[in-house]
């Protein structure tokens, strides 16, 4: 850094709030928070030139990259943290395409035809599976047979009170 980049140095108070607070010119603190992202600046220098705490300086820093990662991330609506996990349940899981897409805006999408009468199976009942990602992370798989739906009725209701 030469010292004609540095020429902003120390930041403007533009004023100090009731608290006894300054508050710096917000082109100055950008420009400051920019040289200190330069490789082989020295933080603590640059707030010690500025008339700045370092801490306070990386706190500035830590906030403007958090500011920088929110803007770059693009939230689609209606993806806030949900207080349910859906529960969908998939007879075939062959069946089920990871990359499917929606049909086209023109196309169309031909009516289902008429459905057959339910048969029995020949085969013995599968276990059903529930498999849950849970919002703090957890990957949660219960596999059971039909005799043990109050095994996972219990299990559901123990997640449930936590």
């Amino acid at each position: 850094m030469t010292s004609d980049e540095l020429d902003f140095l120390p930041l403007k108070v533009t004023h100090v709030d009731e608290g006894g607070r300054r508050c710096f010119d917000p082109e100055g603190k950008r420009r400051l928070i920019e040289a200190c992202e330069q490789p082989g600046a020295s933080v603590a220098g640059l707030a010690l030139k500025a008339g700045v705490n370092a801490n306070q300086l990386r706190k500035w820093i830590l906030l403007e990259r958090r500011r920088a990662v929110r803007s770059d991330c693009v939230e689609l609506p209606g993806t806030g943290t949900a207080e349910f996990v859906p529960v969908v349940e998939v007879a075939d899981p062959r069946a089920v395409r990871a990359n499917s897409r929606p049909p086209a805006s023109g196309a169309v999408t031909p009516m289902p035809g008429a459905r057959e009468p339910m048969r029995p199976s020949q085969r013995p009942p599968l276990p059903s599976r529930l498999m849950a990602q849970l919002p703090n992370g957890v990957s949660l798989e219960l596999e059971c047979m039909q005799q043990d739906t109050a095994l996972l009725t219990a299990m559901i209701d123990a997640l449930r009170s936590r």
